[in-house]
């Protein structure tokens, strides 16, 4: 039996996640605070902002991982807020921390040690894991960390058989985005401007790449850019 664990599935690119590996046949858990509605995923309400929230899960999803052939775990929960290093208070970048860098760290912590070979480890970053924009300041801190997660994962698991990437999505059609920009027609049309195919991402696209990455051990470490391509300016 393969498991894929991810994080943050309710809606967007987690959401296509689950949804494309359910289509392979896999088994699907789901830890979010909303459910995802797909059929067949076994979810469990969990706000990863909570420093506690996973504790909880130790004993369920240790019941589940003994049963797996394969794992795939899927780090995609983030959250993506409005603001700038000369005023962003410390309380609320360790709330971002907590949830984006924090949370993988307790999953890696409960699933890890379950692992097969055969197994991996991918996180969602962003094109802003190896760059800045203005406006986005705890983000860009959060997916600079996430990568070197990403890379640490990669050295301390040498030799298991259980491979780890990063998938680096550009501006991609969720939610999240939609409310980050407020709906202002204007700033879509920027954004979309930005990408070498004038449109955004479609969050089945970004699934396609989980899909591909967590069948391909060759990938192990690398920081992949699943952007369309975007103009430099």
């Amino acid at each position: 039996m393969n498991l894929l664990i991810i994080t943050g599935a309710s809606v967007g690119i987690g959401r296509a996640v689950a949804t494309r590996f359910l289509a392979d046949g896999w088994s699907v858990i789901n830890l979010s605070r909303r459910p995802c509605p797909e059929q067949g995923v076994d979810n469990h309400a969990c706000d990863l902002s909570d420093p506690d929230a996973l504790e909880t899960l130790d004993a369920p999803l240790s019941a589940r991982l003994a049963a797996a052939d394969r794992v795939c775990l899927v780090h995609n929960a983030a959250v993506m807020r409005s603001d700038r290093i000369d005023a962003l208070p410390s309380w609320d970048l360790r709330a971002v921390l907590e949830l984006n860098i924090v949370a993988a760290n307790t999953l890696n912590q409960l699933v890890l040690a379950h692992m097969k070979p055969g197994s991996s480890v991918i996180y969602i970053g962003s094109t802003l894991a190896e760059k800045a924009v203005p406006g986005v300041a705890s983000y860009v801190i959060a997916k600079h960390a996430l990568a070197g997660m990403m890379r640490a994962t990669c050295q301390d698991l040498a030799g298991r058989a259980i491979h780890t990437c990063m998938i680096c999505p550009g501006f991609t059609d969720t939610e999240q985005l939609r409310q980050l920009i407020d709906g202002n027609p204007e700033t879509l049309a920027a954004i979309t401007a930005l990408s070498a195919f004038d449109r955004l991402i479609e969050p089945g696209e970004i699934a396609e790449a989980v899909a591909f990455a967590a069948h391909s051990p060759v990938l192990n470490g690398a920081l992949i850019h699943a952007n369309l391509g975007q103009r430099e300016r």
